[in-house]
C-alpha cells in the first residue's frame, strides 16, 4: 500500500515538474516568440499600462515620452512625440493600434523594462511596478533640423551623418517625413499608407530603405579597390579619352572631354568616367566585389533598427529582387562608375565616407548612446566597435588627398567650408527608369559624400536628392556643407 502511494506521489511530482517546465519555457525562454505571435494581443495591452521610457536627443531634448491617461486600474500610457516630424525617422512610433516601428521597435525591451524576463516575473511577485528605461541617442536636433529643412527645399531625399571614430549617428533625415503623433488617427494612418506606392512614401525611411544608383560617389570604392589591390598607385596614369566602348555601348565623360593620360587625383577631382570604367576592368569583378563587401555592401548595415527596415546595398537583379554576386554577369565598367544595376542606401554611402575618414576602419553605426534606469543610473553604454577594416591607413590617406581635390577645385566646390579642409565626392546618377520621377530622361539622383575636417575628421555625411535635373554639386553638396557646419559648430 505504501509502495503504491509512493508511486502515485512520484507520478504527481513528475507531472507537476513537467507542468512547471513547460510553463517556464513558454513564459520565459520562449517569451519572445509568444509575444510576436499575431494571435497574442496581451503584450500590446500590457504595454499600455507600463510607463514606457523616454527617448532623448544628445542635448537632452525629449524625442518621445509616455503621457498618462485615466486613473487607478484604468490608467494607461500613450506615446507622445514633442518634436513632431523632426525625428519621425529614424525614431518611428509606438502605439497599441499599430504596434511599433524603427528605433521604438528595435529598443522595445529596454523601453518597456522587459530586457530580463526573469526580472519581470520577480518584479511581479514582489509587487514592484514594471517601468521602462530611458534611452539617450546620439542624434543632434540642430543638425537634424538643418538637414530636414534643406531636403524640404531641394526635394525628396535623405541625409545621414556619422561620427567616424565611434559610429555614432548624429543625423538620419528622410524627406518627406511624417508626424508620428498622427499615427493613432485611423484616417491619417490610412492616408500615409495610401501613399506607399506613390513618390511621396512618407513612412519609408529613405536613409536606410531608399535604394538609389550612387553615381560617381562609388568611384571612391573603385579607387579603394585599385589602391588596395596594387593595380594602381596614386601616380599611375590611365589614358582617359572622351568615350570608350564597353559591352557594346558607349561610356562617355561629361561633354565627351578627352583627358589624356591622368592619375587618380585628376580623375577623381574631375570625376572622369572613362578612367574609372577602365580601372574597374583592370581591378576585376572579384576584387571589386570583395572591396564592396568590406565596406558593407551585400549585407544589412549593423545599425540599431529592425532588420526589415534596413536594406542591403549592391548590384540588384531587378527582375528577381536578389543581390548579384562576384560570379554573376555584370557590366563591370558601369558598376565601377556607380551605374548599371548598382543601388545603395544613403546609410551605406555614409559608411563608405566614414571608413575613409577613420583611417580605413569602419565603425558599427549606432543611434543609441546610453540606457538610463528610473533612478538615473546608466545601465548600458554604447561601446564603439569596429565593423570592418576595408582599407589600410595608407590607402585612406591617399583617398583623402584625392577627395580634398574634389572640393577644392573639382566637381564638389559647393561643399567647401571656409577655414575647414573638406574631403568629398559628388555623384549625379542617371535614373531614366525611375517611375517616381515620371520616367523622364532628364531626372538624376544627386549625391555628395564626404567628411570634415579632412585632416582630423569629426563627421562623415552622405546627402542625396531624388528626381533632380541638377548635378550633385548643385543640390547635395550644399546640404552636406550646412549639416557639417552645424555639427562642427557644436563641437
Amino acid at each position: 500500500m505504501n509502495r503504491q502511494i509512493i508511486k502515485l506521489f512520484t507520478f504527481i511530482l513528475v507531472l507537476f515538474a513537467v507542468l512547471v517546465g513547460f510553463t517556464a519555457w513558454w513564459s520565459v525562454v520562449d517569451a519572445k516568440e509568444l509575444k510576436a505571435s499575431k494571435w497574442n494581443h496581451r503584450p500590446l495591452y500590457e504595454q499600455q499600462q507600463i510607463p514606457r521610457g523616454r527617448i532623448l536627443a544628445d542635448d537632452g531634448s525629449v524625442i518621445a515620452k509616455s503621457v498618462p491617461e485615466g486613473h487607478g486600474v484604468n490608467r494607461t500610457y500613450v506615446r507622445h512625440y514633442p518634436l513632431g516630424e523632426l525625428f519621425g525617422h529614424p525614431i518611428g512610433y509606438s502605439f497599441i493600434e499599430v504596434a511599433q516601428s524603427e528605433f521604438e521597435k528595435y529598443h522595445n525591451e529596454e523601453l518597456t523594462g522587459e530586457e530580463s524576463e526573469f526580472g519581470t516575473i520577480l518584479d511581479q511577485l514582489s509587487g514592484t511596478k514594471q517601468e521602462g528605461e530611458q534611452i539617450v541617442t546620439s542624434l543632434d536636433p540642430k543638425a537634424q533640423e538643418v538637414a530636414m529643412n534643406a531636403l524640404a527645399a531641394a526635394g525628396h531625399g535623405a541625409v545621414v551623418a556619422i561620427e567616424p571614430s565611434t559610429g555614432a549617428v548624429k543625423v538620419m533625415a528622410s524627406s518627406p517625413g511624417y508626424n508620428p503623433n498622427s499615427i493613432p488617427n485611423a484616417n491619417e494612418f490610412e492616408k500615409l499608407n495610401s501613399q506607399a506606392e506613390e513618390a511621396n512614401q512618407p513612412l519609408v525611411n529613405r536613409a536606410a530603405q531608399g535604394l538609389y544608383p550612387p553615381g560617381s560617389t562609388f568611384k571612391v570604392v573603385t579607387a579603394a579597390a585599385g589602391l588596395e589591390s596594387g593595380v594602381i598607385t596614386p601616380e599611375t596614369t590611365i589614358n582617359a579619352p572622351g568615350s570608350i566602348i564597353d559591352e557594346g555601348h558607349e561610356l562617355a565623360n561629361d561633354y565627351n572631354q578627352n583627358w589624356g593620360s591622368i592619375s587618380l587625383d585628376t580623375a577623381l577631382t574631375n570625376s572622369v568616367n572613362t578612367w574609372f570604367g577602365q580601372l574597374g576592368q583592370k581591378v576585376g569583378q572579384d576584387r571589386l566585389f570583395t572591396m564592396m563587401e568590406k565596406f558593407g555592401f551585400g549585407a544589412r548595415p549593423p545599425i540599431d533598427l529592425p532588420e526589415e527596415e534596413v536594406l542591403p546595398s549592391g548590384v540588384w537583379d531587378l527582375e528577381t529582387g536578389k543581390l548579384l554576386g562576384r560570379h554573376d554577369p555584370v557590366d563591370l565598367a558601369r558598376v565601377a562608375i556607380g551605374q548599371e544595376r548598382l543601388l545603395v542606401t544613403p546609410l551605406q554611402d555614409a559608411m563608405v565616407a566614414a571608413a575613409v575618414a577613420n583611417r580605413g576602419k569602419l565603425m558599427k553605426p549606432q543611434i543609441w548612446s546610453r540606457v538610463v534606469n528610473a533612478d538615473g543610473s546608466v545601465t548600458k553604454r554604447m561601446k564603439p566597435s569596429v565593423y570592418s577594416e576595408p582599407l589600410s591607413a595608407k590607402t585612406a590617406a591617399e583617398l583623402t588627398t584625392a577627395m580634398e581635390g574634389v572640393v577644392r577645385e573639382g566637381t564638389g566646390t559647393n561643399a567647401a567650408i571656409p577655414g575647414v579642409p573638406v574631403a568629398g565626392k559628388t555623384g549625379t546618377a542617371e535614373t531614366p527608369s525611375n517611375k517616381a520621377c515620371g520616367g523622364g530622361a532628364e531626372e538624376n539622383q544627386g549625391w555628395f559624400i564626404g567628411f570634415a575636417p579632412a585632416n582630423h575628421p569629426k563627421i562623415a555625411i552622405a546627402a542625396t536628392v531624388e528626381c533632380t535635373t541638377q548635378f550633385g554639386n548643385d543640390v547635395a553638396a550644399p546640404i552636406f556643407r550646412e549639416v557639417a557646419q552645424t555639427i562642427l559648430a557644436g563641437e
